[in-house]
């Protein structure tokens, strides 16, 4: 058998693995075109590991033409191996360094169970793109067009195009944020934002800290970069406070990670007292914050809070990352770092270094939906629809799925624990075969094994879709109780 001789190891992902055996094998004559691979269930048996990975493996070379599964048949070689005497052949799996390994392993879209066709999945916190308003969306880029068409597909600056930059700042002030002193740089999202800062503030091995759990894309880009990560428990209230001091005193970070409003994934937005405190706490240890401003257009549940930056006042220890990327087009990818303004100067280096710019074209357009009070209305509209959705998840999670509590005030998912320590690694996989997917909670968390939580998003699906997927969690969940 082929796989008798595979190596298993820890680094990278196992369906990665048993692919790059099968090609190695065609390569090297092993399996001819037509050879009839083992089938999913022998190899699981074989190796002792899931017959889901071996499934996405074989799909995985489907897709790109290696193999052909026919129905009630197998799995077959669907190419000869090409054998040139002279070819040039880089073992680049060798030669893939520490970043590029950290970020393939922890890559959730190669690693987590992927969607299937007619599957109903909770994993997406994305906005429904069925809200969106073409139309006015269209009339700002025939605006824009008539105005600076040719311009906005010429070079343009690292900074950002500057009316959207304006309108940001203005933005910002209205959310109580003091932009004296501080300036703004338009990014590719959050993402980019955070891997920027990184890249300009940081050096392997130090010391960030963040809240336990926290976003799952954060803590990837902070691992690549090879830096020890100091994480806080949260309670109902936010992070910690005792501990927060506790960790400030003795572990001395150098730049701390936040999302105080809207978290991600739990929801929860920090109140006042407890914002006040945790910001006294930054302030008296000297201990610069990365504020995420994830969600915030998209509250249900409690009053409007200010963002930890306008606590900041005149003050420059906050650097703000937003983004309109989980309420409005995220496909454009339009975010932006609000920050003192040498620290801005610097950012935008680094920024002209990794990518030039971005999309003039992009922020034109979108600087003038913006500009036209579209947006305005689309919030109205897509706030009364995701507070519904957000209402109905939760009635329905309460009505069949067993649960210790359930979190969320705002954004497009919420987050619970299971009771009795139920693996929701073994419910996501029995839900699965039934055709339900969701995020486990533990990719959210650095130190802790929780294996109990889990997020439900719920922005892209219908109530009908809510209501089925969520009594099948919890018949799943009562099975295993």
């Amino acid at each position: 058998m082929i796989f008798s001789s595979l190596e298993i190891n820890k680094e990278e992902p196992l369906y990665a693995q048993i692919e790059k055996h099968i090609i190695k094998s065609i390569e090297k004559g092993e399996l001819k075109k037509g050879s009839k691979l083992p089938s999913t269930r022998e190899v699981s048996e074989l190796l002792n590991i899931s017959r889901n990975t071996i499934v996405t493996a074989y799909e995985n070379l489907e897709s790109q033409g290696i193999v052909l599964s026919e129905k009630g048949k197998g799995t077959f070689v669907a190419r000869e191996a090409k054998i040139v005497k002279d070819d040039y052949n880089i073992h680049w799996e060798d030669k893939i360094n520490n970043y590029g390994k950290t970020c393939e392993t922890l890559d959730i879209i190669k690693t987590e169970l992927p969607w299937k066709k007619g599957m109903i999945s909770f994993k997406s916190i994305a906005p429904e793109e069925k809200l969106f308003d073409l139309e006015e969306f269209k009339r700002s880029f025939l605006e824009i067009w008539s105005l600076e068409g040719e311009k906005l597909l010429n070079y343009g600056y690292a900074k950002g195009y500057k009316p959207l930059i304006e309108y940001l700042l203005q933005y910002m002030r209205e959310k109580g944020v003091n932009t004296e002193g501080k300036d703004i740089l338009i990014t590719n999202g959050f993402t980019e934002g955070f891997d920027i800062i990184l890249a300009a503030l940081t050096n392997a091995k130090d010391i960030i800290l963040c809240e336990e759990p926290t976003h799952n894309t954060a803590l990837k880009i902070m691992k690549a970069y090879g830096l020890k990560i100091l994480s806080v428990p949260m309670d109902e209230g936010g992070i910690n406070v005792a501990q927060l001091e506790k960790a400030l005193k003795e572990e001395s970070p150098k730049l701390a990670y936040l999302i105080p409003s809207y978290h991600n994934p739990t929801g929860i937005v920090m109140k006042g007292e407890r914002r006040r405190k945790v910001y006294d706490l930054f302030k008296k240890y000297s201990v610069p914050i990365i504020e995420d401003g994830f969600n915030e257009e998209l509250l249900y549940s409690s009053s409007p809070i200010e963002p930890m930056a306008a606590l900041a006042s005149r003050g420059n220890g906050v650097v703000y990352i937003g983004s309109f990327s989980k309420i409005l087009f995220p496909g454009l990818r339009i975010g932006w770092i609000l920050a003192d303004k040498a620290l801005i100067d610097t950012l935008e280096s680094v920024k002209r270094a990794k990518t030039i710019h971005c999309s003039f074209l992009d922020q034109g357009v979108f600087y003038h939906y913006m500009k036209s009070g579209a947006f305005n209305k689309y919030l109205k509209k897509a706030r009364k629809i995701y507070k519904n959705k957000y209402n109905f998840t939760i009635q329905q999670v309460k009505e069949y799925i067993p649960h210790e509590f359930i979190m969320g005030e705002g954004g497009l998912h919420v987050f619970l624990k299971l009771k009795r320590g139920i693996d929701s690694r073994e419910v996501l996989r029995l839900c699965y075969e039934r055709g339900v997917l969701f995020t486990p909670g533990d990719i959210f968390y650095n130190n802790s094994k929780e294996i109990s939580t889990l997020r439900l998003g719920f922005s892209r699906l219908s109530e009908e879709e809510i209501k089925k997927g969520i009594k099948i969690i919890g018949e799943v969940v009562k099975s295993l109780e």
